[in-house]
C-alpha cells in the first residue's frame, strides 16, 4: 500500500542483488515528458533528480524499450555526466532496463559501477536486471490500481455522504393533507436541484425551487447554499422578490467559474388560496385550474448569481395568482427535457397531458407520473427531475385541520391551563 517505501526496498534489493555499488529507478511523470528519480541507493544521492524522458542512456532505454549494457559510459554521446561533476563520483559502467507492462511504460531501473574488480557489468547481469525490472513495473502498476481504487472507493463515501446532507436539507413531508409536495431525483449521486417549504408563524408557506447550474460536487455546494440562504433569510423576509435579490447578492460575492442559479420562490397563503412569488430565469411554472385550462408565466428576471446590478432597485418582479381550487406546478427542465419511453423528449406539452389527465389525482401520485414518464430503472437520467405542486383543493381541509388543533375561545385557552 506505501508505493514510495517498495520502490526504495526494490532499488535497494536489486542493488545488493547484482552486486552493484549504486542504483536508481525512474519512473515517467509529467505525461511521459520527463523521467523523475523516485528512489535511489548508493554512493550518490538523486532522488528527485528529473530529464527530459529522451535524454540520457536511462531516457533511451525506455524510449526504445529495451534493456542496455554500456561498459565505458565517457564515451557514450548520451552520458549524463552532471551527477558525477556534482559529486565528484566516477561512473565507469551502466546497466539499465525498462519497467514496461503490456506496452505501458512505466520507467527504468538503472545500476552502477558492478562491485569489485573492474567495475564493469557482464552480460548475465544485464539479463537479471531485465527480468527484475519487469517484476518490479507489474508490481508498481498494480501498487497504482489499488491506489486508484482506494481513491476512488474514498470519493464514492464524500459523495454518498453529501447526498445524505442534500437529502437531509428537503423538507418533511409526511403531513398529510398539506397543500405542497415535491419530489427530487437526482441524474448523479448528488444533484443541483433543490425545493423547499415552510411555515411561517402567520400561517403562510414559504416556498421555492432552483437549478444551480452544471454538475457534480461544485454544484452540489452551490444548491446548499443557496438553499440554507432562502430557508434562513425566508423566515424575515416575506417580500419574495426582495427575498430572490438579496440571495443574489449573497450568491454574486462568492460564486466561481460563472455558475448561477435559476429558482422560483413564493409564498402561499391557505387560508385565501393567494401564490405571491418572483422568478429569477427559472422555467415558466404552470398553473392548471380547476377547469383543466393551463396558465404559464415566464420569467421577467435573470438567474442568481450573475450580476448584482442588473435589476432596477432592490426587487425581483413579483406576480400574484389565486388559485381557485386549482393547482401551481413549478420544475426544472430536467423534467421536460427527459426521455420517454420512446425515446423523445417529454417537453411542456408532455407534461401538461400528463397533468391534465392526472388532475383529479392526490397531489403525491400525480407528480409520481410525470416522474415514472422519464425515470425507469436501468436508465441513465439527462439532468436532474424536480417537480413542486402547490395544490389549492386541500386549503379547506388545512384550515379545518388547523381550527382543530386550536383554541377557538379565550374560554377554551384557559380550560386548557
Amino acid at each position: 500500500m506505501d508505493l514510495q517505501a517498495s520502490l526504495e526496498r526494490a532499488v535497494a534489493h536489486i542493488t545488493d542483488y547484482v552486486e552493484a555499488e549504486g542504483g536508481a529507478l525512474f519512473l515517467l511523470d509529467d505525461d511521459d515528458t520527463v523521467l523523475r528519480c523516485h528512489a535511489c541507493v548508493g554512493a550518490t544521492e538523486i532522488t528527485g533528480l528529473t530529464l527530459p524522458s529522451d535524454q540520457g542512456i536511462v531516457g533511451r532505454c525506455v524510449q526504445n524499450d529495451t534493456a542496455e549494457i554500456v561498459r565505458d559510459v565517457q564515451n557514450d554521446p548520451s552520458f549524463y555526466d552532471k551527477v558525477d561533476e556534482q559529486t565528484g563520483y566516477t561512473t565507469r559502467s551502466i546497466l539499465c532496463a525498462p519497467m514496461t507492462v503490456k506496452d505501458e511504460r512505466i520507467g527504468a531501473i538503472e545500476l552502477i559501477n558492478k562491485r569489485g574488480g573492474d567495475g564493469l557489468f557482464e552480460d548475465q547481469d544485464l539479463h537479471l536486471l531485465a527480468t527484475m525490472s519487469a517484476s518490479a513495473g507489474l508490481a508498481i502498476l498494480n501498487a497504482r490500481m489499488v491506489e486508484a481504487l482506494v481513491e476512488q472507493e474514498r470519493l464514492a463515501r464524500e459523495l454518498e455522504l453529501a447526498a445524505e446532507i442534500q437529502r437531509s436539507l428537503l423538507p418533511d413531508q409526511d403531513e398529510g393533507g398539506f397543500p405542497l409536495f415535491g419530489i427530487n431525483v437526482p441524474a448523479r449521486t448528488v444533484s443541483g436541484d433543490f425545493f423547499d417549504f415552510f411555515e411561517l408563524e402567520d400561517g403562510r408557506i414559504g416556498f421555492n425551487l432552483g437549478d444551480v447550474s452544471g454538475k457534480g460536487m461544485n454544484a452540489a455546494l452551490l444548491m446548499a447554499k443557496t438553499a440554507s440562504l432562502f430557508r434562513c433569510l425566508g423566515k424575515t423576509i416575506h417580500q419574495p422578490g426582495r427575498l430572490l435579490a438579496r440571495i443574489n447578492a449573497e450568491i454574486c460575492e462568492t460564486a466561481t467559474r460563472g455558475m448561477f442559479v435559476t429558482m422560483l420562490g413564493g409564498i402561499f397563503d391557505p387560508r385565501t388560496g393567494i401564490v405571491r412569488f418572483a422568478n429569477a430565469g427559472h422555467e415558466p411554472p404552470l398553473f392548471l385550474d380547476d377547469k383543466g385550462k393551463f396558465s404559464s408565466f415566464p420569467a421577467d428576471a435573470p438567474p442568481l448569481g450573475i450580476s448584482p446590478f442588473l435589476l432596477d432597485g432592490d426587487l425581483y418582479p413579483e406576480e400574484e395568482l389565486r388559485l381557485d381550487g386549482g393547482r401551481f406546478f413549478v420544475f426544472t427542465d430536467g423534467v421536460t427535457e427527459g426521455y420517454r419511453e420512446d425515446g423523445s423528449e417529454l417537453e411542456v406539452e408532455g407534461l401538461k397531458e400528463i397533468l391534465v389527465g392526472n388532475q383529479r389525482a392526490a397531489i403525491r401520485d400525480q407528480l409520481s407520473v410525470v416522474v415514472d414518464s422519464v425515470y425507469r430503472a436501468g436508465v441513465k437520467l439527462r439532468d436532474d427531475i424536480t417537480l413542486l405542486v402547490i395544490d389549492d383543493q386541500t386549503r379547506e381541509s388545512v384550515s379545518t385541520q388547523r381550527a382543530q388543533r386550536e383554541p377557538s375561545t379565550v374560554g377554551e385557552v384557559e380550560g386548557t391551563r
